[in-house]
């Protein structure tokens, strides 16, 4: 396993903002993205009656929203063990196959990191 202190400050930003989100509205899973001028997206799992997504899904869908023509990075925090494929898909979308998509646990710790490809 990788500590999450051994990642590039900005890596670390992602994780830490999923983490904080995930505390924060107790929800199963926090995400975080970076697009291509460095600005952040994070966001919690949304479980409503009518549409359901992952956090990732989320933190994609909201910088899409804000307008992200890519990504550099995007991180979970979550207690699965891999990145959903739904999730890499999504990543894959905006950042193309070669984004990685960083892994970590609820305490912070980075379990694994795998291109959206």
């Amino acid at each position: 396993m990788t500590e999450s202190t051994d990642l590039g400050p900005e890596d670390r930003k992602i994780v830490t903002l999923a983490r904080s989100v995930r505390a924060r509205n107790g929800v199963p899973e926090g995400a975080a993205v970076r697009d291509e001028t460095g600005r952040t997206y994070a966001a919690g799992t949304v479980a409503l009656d009518s549409l359901k997504l992952s956090a990732l899904q989320t933190a994609v869908a909201m910088a899409v929203a804000s307008g992200a023509t890519s990504l550099e990075a995007a991180a979970v925090v979550s207690e699965a063990g891999a990145a959903s494929d739904a999730d890499r898909a999504a990543v894959r979308d905006l950042g193309g196959p070669d984004t990685p998509v960083l892994l970590a646990g609820p305490d912070g710790t980075l379990r694994s990191t795998v291109a959206a490809g």
